[in-house]
């Protein structure tokens, strides 16, 4: 693929989460026109949002926002995690990472601890299994032969087991007051997300670590047994791939829940479409990512309005149809 056509295609994904991100903050129970929406901006921005339009605008956007950087970042690390494991059919929440984002923000939410509470639980208990994993499965990922992915997924599966087998128990005992809270939690909810700037500089480090090796990725899918002959750190990469990986999933999962599909069946989507070239795939699938999730989560707040319904649903919804039919194109080709 040249590189004209891959600048057009990031472009027309770029302002294709620009007009999904304006379609969010315009749609709803209560709907505001362009120019209505224009105004408002032009309030915020002034310090002086008092209208309806404003109020409405303020907080459609930063939940727009929270939606697309969520999206963006279960996407990047959905293509890390297919890479890493050479498998085009795995996704972020495959090695448990997710299961120790539940443990930590069900138990925060057992302990009737506060919003920014769960939020920190949930990174916490992310990144203790992260490191877990890391440290049980160090031998795996210094090797890059056919026997260490499926190792360093059994190891995950393991975990991720354990971790369900400890959310399963803090469901049993919760209180009826915290059991809607806990299970909307696991589904995968944006209603409650505030805007924060973590989770945009994981995303635009983790994204930046990953162009930069993208071509030592490509070479690693292509030719993992020859990767080391050919100057390429097969072991620091492996690494790098879990541990941007694992970090992505804990600020995605702390923000917003678990959200399944989006890591898998975004960069899937992808490399059906453009290639699987790393060096357009990793920002296409993160711009697509980001889109899918905002028109997703707009389309959980609005069809069931005014209740709203939680976007892992939705994306459930969406998804498991999406992949049963990737899985026949895969059956065809093969």
């Amino acid at each position: 693929m040249t590189m004209r056509r891959a600048k057009l295609i990031l472009a027309m994904l770029a302002l294709f989460a620009c007009v999904s991100i304006l379609f969010a903050c315009i749609v709803g129970s209560v709907a505001t026109s362009i120019p209505e929406s224009v105004a408002a901006l032009g309030e915020i921005l002034r310090g002086q949002s008092s209208s309806l339009a404003s109020t409405l605008l303020e907080l459609r956007l930063g939940r727009a926002l929270s939606a697309f950087v969520t999206g963006a970042t279960l996407s990047l690390a959905g293509v890390m995690m297919q890479a890493l494991l050479r498998n085009p059919l795995a996704d972020p929440y495959v090695l448990g990472v997710s299961g120790g984002a539940a443990v930590g923000a069900l138990g925060a939410m057992l302990m009737f601890g506060a919003v920014w509470a769960v939020d920190a639980a949930a990174f916490a208990g992310a990144i203790a299994v992260a490191l877990l994993l890391f440290l049980l499965a160090r031998r795996d990922l210094r090797g890059g032969g056919e026997g260490s992915a499926p190792m360093l997924l059994l190891t995950g599966v393991i975990v991720s087991a354990g971790c369900a087998a400890l959310v399963t128990l803090m469901l049993s005992i919760a209180p009826e007051n915290r059991l809607r809270g806990m299970v909307f939690w696991l589904i995968g909810d944006l209603s409650a997300t505030q805007p924060r700037l973590l989770p945009w500089l994981i995303w635009l480090v983790a994204l930046g670590y990953a162009l930069r090796m993208a071509r030592a990725i490509n070479v690693v899918a292509l030719y993992a047994e020859a990767a080391a002959t050919l100057g390429i750190r097969v072991d620091l990469l492996r690494k790098g791939l879990f541990l941007c990986a694992a970090l992505l999933t804990a600020s995605a999962v702390s923000s917003a829940g678990s959200i399944g599909f989006v890591g898998l069946i975004v960069p899937h989507a992808c490399r059906f479409a453009w290639g699987s070239d790393h060096r357009l795939l990793l920002p296409a699938a993160t711009l697509a990512g980001g889109s899918f999730l905002v028109l997703a989560d707009t389309l959980a707040r609005t069809v069931a309005a005014p209740q709203q319904l939680p976007v892992g649903v939705i994306t459930a919804l969406i998804g498991v149809p999406v992949f049963l039919l990737q899985l026949h194109h895969i059956q065809r080709r093969a």
